[in-house]
């Protein structure tokens, strides 16, 4: 993602430690140095990774319902028996390996219900396309439930993203307007280069636009960062990227508190209204700025200084000049570190 690919090694060590170090490794929940099947049936082996603001699966568990029973049972070995595979496992409450890799199956993903990039994507959650998954995950809570029980809460889970949803597009609705009027400050244009060396505006992702206010040409394309941005994007960013996952994160695994309170759903409140009120104040300034004739210049901070320097937009458009990321790299997979030497990459 682009908040870690544009910046600097020192400032995304966690990042990469997972992604890099201990992703799809047989290691990373084995431990190389107990590589034990009762040990990798635990709950918090998950936990290094999965967990944090832009991932809050074990948080939503831990504090959810089914976290709280195992917390409690943990150490009782009638209440968890971790000498037995997990297709004979009978625990009195879920672990995160018993539902996501249900009979030992490790594909992890098979038992999602709709892949959403941990929740940031609009999808009609009840397309056909994606039944298969919601059934297999339904089944899943028929071990202790009933049908109907899992079924009210799969609708519970979609009403909640579907009310995110239109928060999320709301908020973008205000920053992209501002963008469009030539209101916000700074302009793309304005700042120094995004990680792949060009001018886009960064919430414009996965949009193939031709509108040159988003400061793109045509095929080009944003993607989120948040550093070096407007303070209305990085709420956007956070809105999306932090508390719509919370809502998500928390209906899936029963915490009711990470999906309202814990800046889930209230959350994404509260930064809509702070986006609006940036919005209303910069186009306010800017009718002033307009009737008294001044010709706002953005300030020289936006686009160089000892850490954007660092930074690898700017990296790029120094050393090879007219080139982007993705003329240096025309192959997608040449970013992969799972398809790339280390030192390529």
């Amino acid at each position: 993602c682009a908040w870690s690919i544009e910046r600097p090694p020192g400032d995304t060590a966690g990042c990469t430690f997972c992604h890099t170090s201990s992703e799809e490794r047989c290691s990373t929940c084995h431990q190389r140095h107990q590589f034990d099947p009762k040990v990798a049936r635990h709950a918090e082996q998950c936990k290094t990774c999965h967990w944090g603001k832009d991932h809050r699966d074990w948080e939503a568990y831990d504090i959810g319902l089914h976290g709280v029973v195992y917390q409690v049972n943990k150490w009782d070995p009638k209440q968890f028996d971790w000498t037995k595979k997990l297709a004979d496992a009978d625990y009195v409450g879920p672990t995160c390996q018993y539902c996501h890799m249900r009979g030992g199956h490790h594909n992890v993903q098979r038992f999602g219900t709709v892949y959403t990039s941990m929740g940031m994507s609009m999808a009609d959650r009840g397309a056909p396309i994606w039944k298969e998954k919601r059934d297999r995950w339904a089944s899943v809570c028929d071990d202790c439930h009933s049908p109907r029980f899992a079924r009210e809460n799969l609708q519970a889970l979609d009403e909640s993203v579907k009310d995110a949803g239109l928060k999320y597009r709301e908020t973008f609705k205000v920053a992209e307007d501002l963008v469009k009027d030539g209101v916000a400050d700074p302009m793309p244009k304005d700042l120094c280069p995004d990680w792949s060396g060009q001018h886009v505006w960064s919430l414009k992702i996965g949009a193939y636009h031709d509108d040159p206010a988003f400061g793109g040409k045509t095929g080009e394309s944003g993607e989120f960062r948040m550093s070096n941005c407007t303070d209305i994007e990085r709420l956007c960013f956070e809105s999306v990227g932090y508390f719509q996952t919370y809502i998500y994160k928390g209906m899936a695994h029963g915490s009711w508190n990470d999906a309202t309170y814990s800046d889930g759903s209230f959350g994404m409140d509260r930064w809509l209204v702070n986006v609006k009120q940036d919005a209303s104040q910069a186009r306010r300034l800017a009718a002033i700025e307009k009737k008294v004739g001044i010709t706002w210049v953005p300030e020289s901070f936006w686009k160089t200084g000892e850490w954007l320097d660092q930074l690898t937009g700017p990296y790029i458009v120094k050393n090879h000049p007219g080139k982007n990321i993705f003329d240096l790299c025309p192959d997608p997979g040449w970013l992969d570190t799972h398809h790339a030497p280390a030192e390529e990459v």
